[in-house]
């Protein structure tokens, strides 16, 4: 059991974000720890919008996008392309790891600061192995990507991460709609001519 006073929990330091402009509006200033979440249909933006995140963080932190799902394929490639990932030169990296592997690689010294887990479905995750990564790597940010089924998360594995991450997109019609522990809302367009033509716009 831990307890602490008024004084300790108003004196504590966290690792937040600053961020600035459409991403402080979505999500204000999070934590660079913990578990954020992304899920939407296919064919709607989502592998899009985690690129887009990505190279937005890694401006910030050196970054691991673990491809289990596709690889290196020319649709990931692609979406590289599209959100100008050359940019973000050697603090970008794409991986194809398992869950031994990954839990390996980042117990490496200067081991990337955040992990993208593309997909919680095909890395075939399981809710303790979550944990255990979690708990392992508490200065770590995990970002994972999710399939759906109906409008929720599939699987029960996905659903628990979803309800326990301090950062969710739902992603819908080329559009990330925010919700979080750290304030913001605003939705982040992914791309402005496929958002309009799905929404009427």
């Amino acid at each position: 059991m831990t307890v602490y006073s008024v004084h300790s929990v108003m004196s504590k330091r966290f690792n937040t974000i600053a961020l600035a402009d459409e991403w402080k509006d979505a999500i204000g200033e999070p934590e660079l720890t913990g578990s954020w979440f992304v899920y939407g249909p296919p064919k709607n933006g989502k592998t899009g919008f985690s690129m887009k995140l990505a190279k937005m963080l890694a401006s910030l932190a050196r970054i691991v996008y673990n491809s289990v799902e596709e690889g290196l394929s020319l649709s990931i490639r692609a979406a590289m392309n599209r959100a100008g990932m050359e940019d973000a030169g050697s603090r970008f990296v794409l991986a194809e790891m398992d869950f031994k592997e990954l839990k390996e690689f980042l117990g490496k010294k200067r081991s990337p600061d955040i992990i993208f887990i593309d997909s919680v479905q095909f890395m075939e995750l399981q809710f303790g192995e979550y944990k255990q990564l979690k708990s392992m790597f508490p200065s770590k940010l995990f970002v994972y990507i999710s399939h759906v089924s109906g409008n929720v998360p599939d699987g029960q594995v996905a659903r628990k991460i979803w309800r326990d991450a301090n950062v969710v997109f739902r992603i819908e019609g080329f559009k990330a709609f925010p919700v979080g522990r750290y304030g913001g809302g605003t939705p982040i367009v992914i791309s402005k001519e496929r958002a309009n033509k799905y929404w009427g716009v």
